[in-house]
């Protein structure tokens, strides 16, 4: 059974720290890191596009700083980044910018070098289902699901960097104006989305501007990487992943092994021999593949409808005349992140940190140094609506994690003056009767049968679990007879682990800057955020 490398990795299992050492714990590490980024400088190609990307967002005197520090010599960079999600995607997308603007704040006060915040847009991914809808909690039922609905989204292929919105995005707007419209602070963020969020805008130009207006006073400098100018700097990684596939691919599989052996799996799984980029044949805009080796410099689109070909001497006149061909994947992306900017530390999610865990022996066949990952920061939102759901249940925001049957049957135990027994108590009262007499009657039989002690054991660990299937069943029927309390309960989990899962992960922006503003939600997150910690933290707005 595998566990999951991010949490072992935060909680300082050393067979975690083995492949991927925790040194954004330590100040001394943290000055090492940013000493040998700071021997590192943006190229003046790279810092002309950064400067005319960013003036396209939204004004921000802080931001142009920050493009300005970014010219000189010894100015290092907190890098974060995500998929441009419909109305800035999951919750989490927010808490990774704060974390790289106090991240920064924090490197700068520390060691006195400038430090300056960047956001990398990856606008070269092709999973359109996973960032074309956002969801938002609603008071009773199901959450409002607001989509694009492109009728080629599970089929296509192309980077969403060439993505527009489309007609529906007005349908989502309306439909979040209408759920709410009502909340008193709610009318400065519906105008903010609906000024980015229009049918003819790029789905990355849309996420820009929302995300830049959020940030302008902290100067948060965005980069797409996905820019014809940029992609000749791209080229040089892209030729060196084409040409040494193979032993890259043998180091990361041996990587992946190692984590293998010590109980984690890897992240992404290596092709082997396979390049770590993508290809477009048909243009930058068209289908990205990757590649599989099929003979000695031939390789196979993978996927690709009519199982086309390509040679490496074709790859590498395409990377020659038209390096906007080829895309990152995302175990290459970091490597390009870190070629071009002088990168201190990148802060990472969880499938973020587990990629790194892979990619020390690529960093180090490039001959680069890894920053520092740092993790992002974790909150749950505790809005009064669910503080009051708490309050009248009687549970804290970690009972809610457990499973669903679980809580109704510790609320059912609850009920006094019912006629009906904790499920606890009728548990313990059922086994306590019979596991005596088990215990007796395996004694008798010892001299008799010397094997009938496993038969009592297996009998008694299959009445076990009969009885708590039992009991479980007894406690939510009970506790189904106070319907009020089954629909607070839902009410709260729908808030707090939506779908089962953590609210950061599934809920979106726009229900809690539309209760709270979209200032005043955002000075929170940041004020809460502790650089270097992990750690989850509950709001309270």
């Amino acid at each position: 059974m595998t566990s999951s490398f991010s949490s072992a990795w935060l909680r300082g299992d050393p067979r975690a720290l083995s492949f991927l050492p925790d040194r954004f714990r330590h100040r001394a590490s943290r000055a090492e890191a940013v000493a040998a980024a700071a021997s590192r400088a943006v190229s003046p190609a790279l810092l002309d596009v950064l400067v005319a990307q960013n003036a396209r967002l939204a004004p921000s005197p802080a931001r142009e700083r920050h493009l300005e520090l970014l010219g000189r010599p010894g100015t290092v960079a907190v890098v974060t980044g995500q998929q441009v999600g419909l109305f800035l995607g999951p919750l989490f997308t927010l808490y990774k910018a704060a974390s790289a603007i106090t991240a920064a704040r924090a490197l700068t006060e520390e060691t006195g070098r400038p430090c300056v915040p960047i956001f990398w847009l990856q606008t070269e991914d092709h999973d359109l289902p996973e960032i074309d809808h956002c969801l938002t909690p609603r008071g009773t039922g199901e959450p409002l699901r607001s989509a694009l609905e492109h009728p080629d989204a599970a089929t296509s292929r192309a980077p969403v960097a060439y993505r527009r919105l489309g007609e529906n995005v007005t349908r989502a707007l309306t439909a979040l104006r209408a759920e709410l419209g009502r909340e008193s602070l709610a009318a400065e963020h519906l105008e903010l989305l609906e000024r980015a969020y229009r049918p003819e805008a790029p789905m990355v130009e849309a996420f820009a501007q929302v995300l830049s207006a959020i940030f302008a006073d902290e100067g948060l400098v965005f980069l797409d990487p996905r820019d014809a100018r940029l992609a000749p700097l791209a080229a040089p990684i892209h030729r060196r992943a084409i040409e040494e596939a193979s032993a890259i691919a043998s180091a990361l599989a041996e990587r992946g092994n190692a984590l293998t052996e010590a109980g984690f799996s890897e992240q992404v799984h290596i092709r082997p021999g396979s390049p770590l980029s993508f290809f477009s044949p048909e243009g930058p805009e068209g289908a990205r593949y990757r590649l599989d080796p099929t003979a000695p410099g031939s390789w196979s689109l993978v996927s690709h409808p009519e199982g086309a070909s390509v040679t490496t001497a074709e790859l590498l006149g395409w990377l020659e005349r038209e390096p906007l061909r080829f895309t990152t994947s995302a175990l290459v992306r970091p490597l390009l992140q870190d070629t071009w900017l002088p990168t201190a530390a990148y802060v990472g999610g969880p499938g973020e940190i587990a990629y790194f865990a892979q990619l020390a022996p690529l960093y180090q066949h490039l001959g680069l140094p890894m920053p520092l990952v740092v993790p992002r920061a974790r909150f749950r939102v505790l809005d009064d609506r669910t503080r009051s759901l708490l309050d009248k249940l009687g549970l804290s925001p970690d009972d809610v994690s457990t499973p669903r049957d679980e809580l109704l049957a510790r609320l059912a135990a609850r009920s006094a003056g019912e006629g009906f027994d904790p499920p606890e108590a009728v548990e313990a009262r059922l086994m306590g009767a019979l596991a005596p007499e088990l215990s007796r009657l395996g004694e008798r039989m010892a001299t008799l049968d010397p094997s009938f002690a496993h038969a009592i054991e297996r009998t008694e660990e299959s009445v076990r679990t009969a009885l708590s299937r039992l009991v479980a069943k007894y406690g939510r029927a009970v506790a189904q007879r106070d319907q009020v309390t089954v629909e607070r309960l839902d009410r709260l989990r729908t808030y707090l682990v939506p779908q089962g899962a953590p609210q950061e992960r599934i809920y979106s922006l726009p229900y809690y800057a539309c209760r709270f503003g979209t200032r005043g939600f955002t000075r929170l997150v940041l004020e809460a955020c502790e650089p270097f910690s992990g750690e989850l933290k509950d709001l309270k707005p």
